[in-house]
């Protein structure tokens, strides 16, 4: 898609980009068909307040609309977050459920496509860009943890790490590895942003 993108083969680009936004934008309704189906659905999985459902429609928005800021907060997002999913998935269902697939397809998908926008489109994010994401990241975190004490769920793992191992366990008890999190990923944001100093000296 990037090298595409990059030629100018634009009817092709465009097809590639509104496929991956389907896709993205479907994820959330096929797993509550799925929970439907299987009766599993509860309190922490029916509504798309995960970090990474949030992704995945960030994703879909910016590929249709190819946003700029959009496509800065999910490149920041995707990489230093959904990113660990892929690595540490938070999951109760093995291969070959259904389950499995549509939680790699939207993790990967989501990375995919953080990359995607700024390699395929040649943007760099701005210089306030990380602060805006981290900003983002931060509310999200006091709005769904809100939401999470009223209903009893868990979204966004706030009120306790994953069952699976991941890299909540090394950043200390609730509620400290909140705050942990939170400062790792400005840390990470920066990082991200690194390659892209040089270019926006140029502009």
């Amino acid at each position: 898609m990037i090298l595409v993108a990059r030629r100018g083969i634009q009817p092709l680009a465009r097809g590639l980009e509104i496929t991956l936004a389907v896709v993205l934008f479907s994820l959330w309704p096929l797993h509550q068909w799925y929970y439907a189906v299987t009766g599993t659905g509860t309190v922490d999985n029916l509504y798309p307040l995960h970090l990474c459902d949030l992704g995945a429609i960030l994703g879909g928005v910016a590929l249709v609309s190819k946003n700029r800021f959009t496509g800065e907060v999910l490149y920041f997002w995707g990489l230093a977050g959904t990113l660990q999913g892929v690595i540490t998935p938070a999951l109760t269902e093995d291969f070959p459920s259904p389950r499995y697939f549509m939680f790699f397809v939207m993790h990967i998908g989501v990375v995919i496509t953080a990359l995607y926008v700024m390699l395929g489109w040649r943007r760099a994010p701005r210089a306030m860009a990380k602060w805006k994401a981290w900003f983002l990241l931060n509310a999200y975190a006091v709005v769904v943890g809100g939401f999470n004490y009223l209903i009893g769920s868990n979204y966004g793992f706030l009120r306790r790490k994953p069952d699976s191992a991941s890299l909540f366990d090394a950043l200390g008890p609730w509620p400290w590895y909140i705050v942990v999190a939170s400062l790792l990923g400005l840390v990470l944001f920066i990082v991200l942003d690194l390659p892209f100093i040089r270019s926006r000296r140029r502009i």
